[in-house]
């Protein structure tokens, strides 16, 4: 008897689903609308639609639009998705790739790794199977480089956050720390002949541009002490947690030493009930408060904080390297002029 035949659709859902996403391939264009789109809107930090295609181990970002901001709509959720629905009926219309393949947000030194993030992954992953988040950083790229990332939640992750008990017994039965939330994917940029051409009529014969000279700025103490302050914040914040962790540990202990004295002193009731030829008394009261179920706090924050923190040291170390080359670099022309 021959195997059951599967169609397109389903043959193409288990492609997807067999092969693991390596690359996103973004159109260069659509590079320039994301930091357009959020260069124009600092401070305020912005989100957008990404259009594509997913094809084998490469998602590829074709096209995008920008979500209407909060001031310029009463109702956010109803208005957003009728603005989506209609952005992408007139796409169709003109024949433009109107595959959501994710969305992209503007981000202030970093500061993306929240629980509002991991949300907005698990709703988009409800009708796309793989879909990324671009992160583009408008204040970090003014220092002379481009701070876009495209990041995903990893399955097993995803999975634990979907039980809604993200515990430290949960974390270590399925083996998750904080390096184990989001995924890092390379990115690439691509131009068509035409925009390649374009871009080579255009280009000048300056051996330097405005950017070039962006990353021979000296002063460094403005970006460095906004990376510090947020990473002594999130200090504060990560001790915050680990109290709460430590009273609940307390008071489970508290709890169970509780439960001892009690189940000791009811089994020497009952041993004095047997004598008298009573019956004895359950060994187990669930009236009793102290037979209470503790709840455990969650470590999602925990391992968040301790995500932003890494990134806020990252950030540091990487720009501090930078403004010590250029330091350098400086001394040398003084020393030979």
């Amino acid at each position: 008897m021959d195997p059951p035949k599967l169609n397109f659709a389903a043959a193409a859902q288990k492609e997807v689903g067999e092969t693991p996403l390596r690359e996103v391939q973004i159109d260069g264009q659509v590079l320039l609308k994301v930091i357009k789109h959020c260069k124009e809107c600092m401070p305020s930090l912005v989100t957008g639609q990404l259009l594509g295609l997913d094809i084998g181990s490469t998602l590829e970002v074709t096209n995008c639009f920008p979500f209407p901001s909060r001031a310029e709509t009463e109702d956010e959720e109803t208005d957003g998705a009728s603005y989506q629905l209609e952005m992408m009926r007139c796409l169709r219309e003109v024949n433009v790739d109107n595959n959501t393949v994710g969305w992209y947000q503007s981000t202030y030194l970093g500061s993306y790794q929240t629980v509002e993030l991991i949300d907005t992954f698990l709703n988009y992953a409800e009708n796309i199977k793989r879909c990324v988040c671009i992160v583009y950083d408008p204040y970090r790229s003014m220092q002379g480089g481009l701070a876009l990332k495209a990041i995903k939640l990893k399955e097993s992750f995803m999975d634990v956050y979907k039980t809604g008990s993200v515990t430290a017994e949960s974390l270590y039965k399925n083996g998750i720390t904080w390096q184990d939330i989001f995924v890092e994917i390379p990115v690439t940029t691509s131009n068509s002949t035409l925009h390649a051409t374009l871009i080579q009529q255009i280009e000048t014969d300056a051996t330097a541009n405005q950017a070039d000279f962006d990353r021979l700025v000296l002063s460094t103490n403005p970006y460095l002490e906004k990376n510090l302050e947020f990473l002594s914040e999130c200090l504060d914040e990560l001790q915050g947690e680990s109290q709460k962790l430590s009273f609940y540990q307390r008071s489970l202990a508290r709890q169970q030493q509780q439960q001892a004295q009690w189940l000791q002193k009811r089994r020497a009731e009952n041993f004095q009930r047997r004598a008298a030829g009573e019956e004895p008394l359950p060994e187990e009261d669930p009236s009793n408060p102290i037979f209470k179920t503790l709840a455990e706090p969650s470590k999602l924050e925990s391992l968040l904080i301790t995500n932003q923190i890494n990134n806020y040291c990252s950030q540091i170390n990487q720009f501090a390297a930078q403004g010590m080359e250029k330091m350098y670099l400086m001394h040398g022309l003084r020393t030979e002029n």
